[in-house]
């Protein structure tokens, strides 16, 4: 612990930001630093041949495949992100904007995507309509329309992951075994307010990384890169986007910061599905 003090009073004294410093950015929303770093990203042969060796469910015993190879990573740019998933209040703010009537908001896919909606019934309807509640049931192109309006982004999957994990590639935020009291997973019958759990925070002070809701990262789910790894962002087209995180209602494997989520498009939503947006440096 001193050697951590000692590491922050370092980088405060040459006047760079430690990793979790604090801000809140110009939409009112809290974010936390995650400083330019390495870390192993996904989960070597022997650890995937463990966890089956657990008797997962079988589509977890298949999913933990796609964690492979174990690679090393460069983020060579910190950035901030959310310290909390995007909250209900958080994003009815986006809708009171104009936000689904602002095509400036929209990729090309997004606005094709619109066309075809009803707008008087977006956002959809999801348990938890609490203001302080993830904003979940929401599409991959409304998430990202969301950012947009924040001056931000989706983060990639591998700063989502480097937030979560950090230099130590943790297996959970908080650790390497899993701790049903510092996250919304296992035997839980709904979400919870966003940032309910701060003993599961990560290095940098985000929470709910593990469980409460899925979160929508901006990459397709594509084998690794491996040749890619400073800043990789995954590849240019795809059918399904990554999901990270874990969800309320769900287990151990896939809280891990690892796991990738295989099944969504991003024209899809459900009530298991939030996301939180990233900021470039500023």
């Amino acid at each position: 612990m001193r050697a951590a003090a000692a590491a922050l009073t370092t980088l405060a004294l040459a006047g760079c930001r430690a990793p979790g410093a604090p801000r809140t950015d110009a939409a009112g929303i809290g974010q936390v630093w995650v400083p330019a770093g390495s870390f192993t990203m996904g989960t070597t042969e022997g650890e995937i041949a463990l966890l089956r060796a657990e008797k997962p469910p079988d589509w977890v015993a298949r999913a933990v495949g796609r964690e492979a190879p174990a690679h090393h990573v460069s983020l060579s740019h910190g950035f901030w992100i959310d310290e909390r998933e995007v909250t209900n209040a958080a994003f009815d703010r986006f809708v009171k904007d104009g936000g689904y009537g602002r095509r400036d908001l929209w990729s090309a896919d997004g606005l094709a995507w619109l066309a075809h909606q009803d707008r008087a019934a977006l956002p959809a309807t999801c348990l938890g309509t609490e203001p302080e509640m993830p904003r979940r049931c929401v599409t991959w192109f409304e998430a990202e329309a969301y950012a947009r309006w924040r001056g931000g982004r989706l983060p990639t999957e591998a700063e989502w992951e480097f937030a979560a994990r950090g230099p130590a590639s943790s297996v959970y935020p908080w650790g390497m075994a899993f701790d049903a009291s510092r996250c919304n997973v296992e035997d839980s019958p709904g979400p919870t307010p966003a940032g309910k759990f701060p003993s599961g925070r990560s290095w940098v002070g985000a929470s709910d990384m593990a469980g409460n809701a899925m979160e929508w990262v901006s990459d397709w789910l594509a084998p690794y890169a491996v040749d890619d790894v400073t800043d990789p962002a995954g590849p240019s087209t795809g059918k399904v986007k990554v999901e990270k995180g874990g969800w309320w209602g769900a287990n151990r494997y896939v809280a891990r910061a690892a796991y990738r989520h295989f099944e969504d498009p991003p024209s899809y939503g459900d009530k298991h599905i939030g996301f939180r947006v990233v900021t470039d440096e500023r």
